[in-house]
């Protein structure tokens, strides 16, 4: 049973439903809306029921391999195959985009577009997890960027054209560095260019070339994860797309540039990655601190929870750059924990939009009585994104300050002072968290008003509410579920390449 080709049908089956969505009638927006659902949950059932009856946990190496000629005259290969490492974000990818389906419920302009769209992205998201192949890790990465562009620029908001056109210029010009990171890779000393994973990962650089080669990939996942200075697209970009859509982007989207640093700039290019380590951790801090600074400044809700997904991509950079098993264990954990977290407060306060009409925090105030369980929702949320003891955020950020601490490659004097920066960075996070929550939820300044009243979240919010929050609760408990996933492949990725 391991011969049937399960990671092709995961990538193949939402995008080749999605077509079918065109001929459904163009008023079907109930059938349209069920369809999709649908679809989502068959993969998602699919993709959990392969994983556990045939991986093998304990395994580190690439399983599932599937490997097809697609192409031969352009030497390109349908090259799939899976390992502890990409099963989290591949079932993170089913999980958050089913619930973004149903997110996306009171959308009926354009229904058809809108849900053929996001079965796109999936397909090209689960594509990129599961690729073995330089060349089609790259086209499922630009595959993706066609969907976001079309959903932002056709349902957000007043500035969408800017921030979609933003979104493009920066996303499309970094993968200019990886196609070029990918040809240099295929094309260096071999007689026959290959874009295998396996056979690239066994092959020795000079130092110069290396680094050149990193520098173009890092640059290209720079933009994607984001990293200062590159970030700038994506508060814009939350700013102004549909809440279902920034589920997408904060949920998935953002850990494909974390993905890509592990799978490719740490794996292919281990010397590499040594040489800029220390930089990366010194960038990963600021990240935090400048990220933590500057989000108490931002008027637009959606803007100042974008920017504390990018104060928390600064954990996942140190624990990468770590290189040690704890900390690139706690990075991974990140990327889940923050994948689950970010989804569900854009969720929130898209559903706090809908009844309100407002963005602007300084517009806000005194929701709180008026709508009892939209509080109590963002509340655990936004307490779990501040990583409270008990929430997956906690081990995530407490694992990656443990394998900083423990790793072997640098100084104490370096790895103390770099621990009390990040250790500011975690205390500003509190502060600008709890002041969102104290400007949208108390006070009455807008909602005192006679016969002002709103709708609660109904069943089908605090059912998207309450399927996030469990796993962020159960991972908080018992983050070794998560581990046992990745542990024994992180151990191979340090062990072959750097602690020889």
């Amino acid at each position: 049973m391991n011969s049937f080709p399960w990671l092709t049908i995961f990538v193949v089956l939402p995008i080749a439903a999605g077509l079918l969505i065109f001929f459904f009638p163009h008023r079907g927006n109930k059938v349209i809306r069920w369809y999709t659902l649908y679809i989502c949950i068959l993969d998602l059932l699919l993709i959990t029921y392969a994983f556990f009856y045939y991986f093998q946990f304990e395994d580190p190496l690439i399983q599932l391999a599937e490997d097809y000629k697609w192409i031969p005259f352009f030497g390109l290969y349908w090259r799939l195959g899976i390992d502890g490492f990409s099963l989290g974000p591949i079932l993170l990818t089913g999980f958050i985009t089913t619930l973004a389906t149903l997110a996306a419920w009171p959308i009926t302009r354009d229904s058809r577009l809108f849900h053929f769209l996001i079965l796109a992205m999936y397909s090209a998201q689960i594509g990129l997890f599961s690729s073995q192949d330089l060349l089609l890790f790259f086209i499922m990465w630009e595959l993706e960027l066609i969907p976001v562009y079309l959903l932002l620029s056709m349902w957000g908001v007043k500035k969408r054209l800017y921030s979609a056109t933003k979104f493009i210029l920066y996303t499309a010009g970094g993968s200019v560095f990886l196609l070029m990171g990918a040809l240099g890779i295929a094309l260096y000393g071999s007689n026959e260019p290959t874009f295998n994973f396996e056979t690239s990962a066994n092959q020795s650089y000079p130092v110069g070339l290396e680094i050149f080669f990193y520098i173009g990939f890092l640059i290209a996942f720079a933009v994607k994860s984001p990293i200062i200075p590159l970030h700038t697209w994506l508060p814009d970009t939350h700013g102004e797309a549909h809440y279902s859509t920034c589920m997408l982007l904060a949920g998935i989207l953002l850990k494909m540039g974390a993905y890509g640093l592990i799978r490719i700039n740490m794996e292919l290019l281990p010397h590499a990655h040594s040489i800029f380590s220390p930089w990366l951790i010194i960038i990963g801090v600021m990240q935090i601190i400048y990220a933590a600074s500057t989000s108490p400044g931002q008027r637009n809700l959606k803007k100042r929870i974008a920017y504390s997904s990018v104060s928390h991509m600064g954990f996942i950079i140190i624990g990468i750059c770590s290189i040690s098993d704890m900390g690139l264990n706690g990075a991974i954990l990140q990327i889940i924990s923050h994948g689950f977290i970010g989804a569900a407060l854009f969720f929130l306060a898209g559903t706090g939009y809908d009844r309100i009409r407002r963005l602007y925090l300084d517009e806000m105030g005194g929701m709180a009585p008026l709508m009892p369980k939209l509080f109590t929702t963002f509340s655990i949320l936004s307490l779990a994104s501040l990583a409270l003891p008990g929430m997956s955020g906690f081990f995530a950020e407490f694992i990656v300050f443990f394998g900083l601490i423990s790793g072997k490659k640098y100084l104490l004097t370096t790895k103390i002072l770099i621990t009390i920066v990040m250790a500011v960075g975690m205390i500003l996070t509190p502060i600008y968290l709890l002041s969102m929550l104290r400007q949208m939820f108390y006070g009455y300044k807008l909602f005192n008003a006679p016969n002002s009243y709103f709708f609660d979240s109904g069943p089908r919010e605090l059912f998207v509410s309450i399927s996030i929050l469990l796993p962020v609760i159960s991972i908080g408990i018992y983050p070794d579920f998560v581990f046992s996933l990745s542990i024994d492949r992180v151990e191979a990725i340090l062990s072959n390449y750097f602690y020889r």
